[in-house]
C-alpha cells in the first residue's frame, strides 16, 4: 500500500498532517450537522482534480445541483469531480451483476456503483454519508459487507476513499475501514478538527476551523515541545535606570512579563517602553491590542514622546487591532505564530488579558489552555512576552494576576494608585522575578510629556498590597483608589 502523501488542498490541514493524507487508504470525516464534512470532502476532490486525479462524489442525501452550489459558496470549483447519486434510487440498480462483498447474491444497488468506479477508475472517491447507505440495503449486515468491500476494491484499485458521517452514527461504520480519522466540531462561537486516528503521525490537539467565502482554513494548534531555537538569556533594559534596579537590570529575554495594574494607571504605555529600547536595538515587536483602537495608541503615545509612528515606519513595531468576535483563540495563535516566524520577531505584547478573554470565541478552559501553550511556544523561540492585565483595586487586597496565567508569569510588575494627602499618585513595585533577585520596594511613577518617570523608593509606605495602606511607624493610614 502506498505511503505517499496526498494534499487535502486546505490551508493547516497538511500541516496538521503532516503532508495530508496518505494515500491508497479510506478515512472516516465525522462531525455534527453543518460542522463542514461536505464542503471539506469537496475540497478534497477539487484538490485532487487540480492535480491531474480523477475524482467521484458518491452522494447519498443531497443532490449533485445542491452539492455544485454548496461548493460554489465558498469558491470550491466542482465542474470536473464526477458525482454518482444513490439517494433513494434502488429501484434504478438493476444492472451489472456484481458485488463488493463476497458471498451476497443481491446485486441490485452495488451494480451501480461498480459500474461507474470501473468506468472512471478514479484516484479520489468521497462517499457522503456512508451511514444513508444503510437505508438503501435489506439489512444491517448487509449494509456492512458492502461498505468494507467498497472500501476495499476502491484502496485495491489504487483510490483514496473519505467516508463522511455524522458523529452520533460513527457506530454503524465498520471499522474496518477506518485506516483514519477526523472529526469536526461546531459549536455556537467556533470551529475544530481533531485527527484521533492517522496511518502515519498527526499532530495532536483541538485545531481552529473556519469556513468563509474565501474557502476553508484550518489553524493548527501550537506544539511548544517540537518548536525550539537557540537564543542568549539576556536582561532587556527598559531604558528608565530606576526601573532596572527595580528588576535587577531588566526583564530577560524570552520570559514572560504579568504588567498588572488598575485602568488608567499607565499599564500600556509602561510596556511599550521596552518595545521603544528594543527598536533601538534593532528588534522588532508587535502589539495586540484587544482593548483600544491603534488611532488611541499612537495619540497617547505621541503626547509622552514615544515615537511609535516612526517605529511603525521602519518596521520595528507593528500594531495589531483585534476585532471582538472574529476569531478563536487557536487563530489568534496562529496569527501571532507566522508573525513571530516570518518576521523573527522579539517581543510580543498581549493588551490586555480581559480583552483576550471576552473578544476570541472560545470558552474559558480553551482560552486559558491556549493561552498557556501560545506562552510556552514563544517562550521556547526565545520571544519575550508582555501580557497586559488589569485588577480592580477597589476590592481591597490587590489580586495581580487572573487565574490561568499567574503561574505563566516570569516577572510581575504592579502598577498602583495612591492617594496620599489628598492628591493622586501612581507606584511601581516588582512582585516576582524568578531569574534573579529584585527591589522589595516600591517607587513613586509618573507620565509626563517627556516619558515615563520614576523616582527614588517609597521605603515608608506600607500595606498597599493588603488595601490598608499607611506610612511607616506612625501607622497613619491613607487609601487607594482604583479608577
Amino acid at each position: 500500500m502506498s505511503t505517499k502523501r496526498l494534499s487535502t488542498g486546505i490551508r493547516g490541514l497538511d500541516t496538521v498532517l503532516n503532508g495530508g493524507l496518505t494515500g491508497e487508504r479510506s478515512y472516516v470525516l465525522r462531525g455534527d450537522a453543518g460542522a463542514g464534512k461536505t464542503l471539506v470532502s469537496l475540497r478534497f476532490l477539487e484538490a485532487g482534480v487540480e492535480r491531474g486525479d480523477t475524482a467521484l462524489f458518491v452522494h447519498c442525501s443531497k443532490t449533485r445541483d445542491e452539492l455544485r452550489q454548496k461548493a460554489e459558496s465558498i469558491d470550491i470549483d466542482a465542474e470536473n469531480v464526477s458525482f454518482l447519486g444513490l439517494h433513494g434510487e434502488t429501484q434504478l440498480v438493476d444492472e451489472s451483476p456484481e458485488s463488493f462483498a463476497t458471498n451476497v447474491s443481491d446485486t441490485r444497488l452495488v451494480g451501480r456503483v461498480a459500474e461507474r468506479i470501473t468506468e472512471l477508475d478514479p484516484d479520489r472517491v468521497v462517499v457522503d454519508p456512508v451511514t444513508r447507505l444503510r437505508h438503501l440495503f435489506s439489512d444491517s449486515e448487509r449494509y456492512r459487507e458492502e461498505v468494507v468491500g467498497l472500501a476495499r476494491h476502491l484502496k485495491g484499485r489504487g483510490a483514496t476513499v473519505l467516508f463522511t458521517c455524522r458523529t452520533d452514527r460513527y457506530e454503524h461504520v465498520p471499522s474496518v475501514v477506518d485506516d483514519g480519522r477526523l472529526e469536526l466540531r461546531r459549536s455556537e462561537r467556533t470551529r475544530t478538527l481533531t485527527v484521533p486516528k492517522a496511518p502515519n503521525s498527526a499532530r495532536d490537539g483541538s485545531h481552529g476551523m473556519r469556513i468563509s467565502d474565501d474557502g476553508i482554513q484550518i489553524f493548527p494548534a501550537l506544539d511548544p515541545v517540537v518548536s525550539e531555537r537557540d537564543f542568549e538569556p539576556e536582561s532587556l533594559s527598559s531604558g528608565i535606570p530606576q526601573v532596572d534596579q527595580l528588576l535587577d537590570g531588566g526583564i530577560e529575554r524570552g520570559t514572560t512579563t504579568v504588567i498588572s495594574g488598575a485602568t488608567g494607571v499607565g499599564k500600556t504605555t509602561f510596556g511599550t517602553q521596552f518595545m521603544k529600547e528594543a527598536a533601538g536595538r534593532g528588534e522588532r515587536s508587535v502589539v495586540y491590542m484587544f482593548e483600544e483602537s491603534t488611532e488611541t495608541f499612537h495619540e497617547r503615545s505621541r503626547c509622552i514622546n514615544v515615537p511609535v509612528e516612526r517605529m511603525v515606519a521602519d518596521g520595528s513595531l507593528r500594531l495589531e487591532e483585534i476585532e471582538p468576535v472574529k476569531r478563536s483563540s487557536v487563530e489568534f495563535s496562529d496569527m501571532v505564530r507566522r508573525e513571530v516566524e516570518t518576521h523573527d520577531t522579539d517581543i510580543v505584547m498581549i493588551d490586555g488579558v480581559e480583552g483576550y478573554n471576552v473578544s476570541l470565541r472560545d470558552d474559558r478552559l480553551s482560552l486559558v489552555e491556549t493561552m498557556q501553550a501560545l506562552c510556552r511556544y514563544l517562550k521556547n523561540l526565545g520571544v519575550t512576552v508582555i501580557l497586559i492585565t488589569e485588577h480592580d483595586s477597589m476590592t481591597g487586597q490587590v489580586k495581580a494576576t487572573g487565574e490561568g496565567i499567574s503561574y505563566l508569569a516570569d516577572n510581575i510588575i504592579l502598577l498602583q494608585h495612591l492617594e496620599l494627602e489628598g492628591e493622586l499618585r501612581k507606584a511601581i513595585g516588582v512582585l516576582k522575578k524568578r531569574t534573579s533577585d529584585y527591589e522589595r520596594y516600591l517607587r513613586e511613577f509618573s507620565i509626563t510629556e517627556n516619558g515615563i518617570k520614576v523616582g527614588e523608593p517609597m521605603d515608608n509606605l506600607q500595606g498597599i498590597l493588603t488595601g490598608m495602606p499607611r506610612f511607616g511607624d506612625d501607622g497613619e493610614q491613607i487609601s487607594t483608589e482604583g479608577h
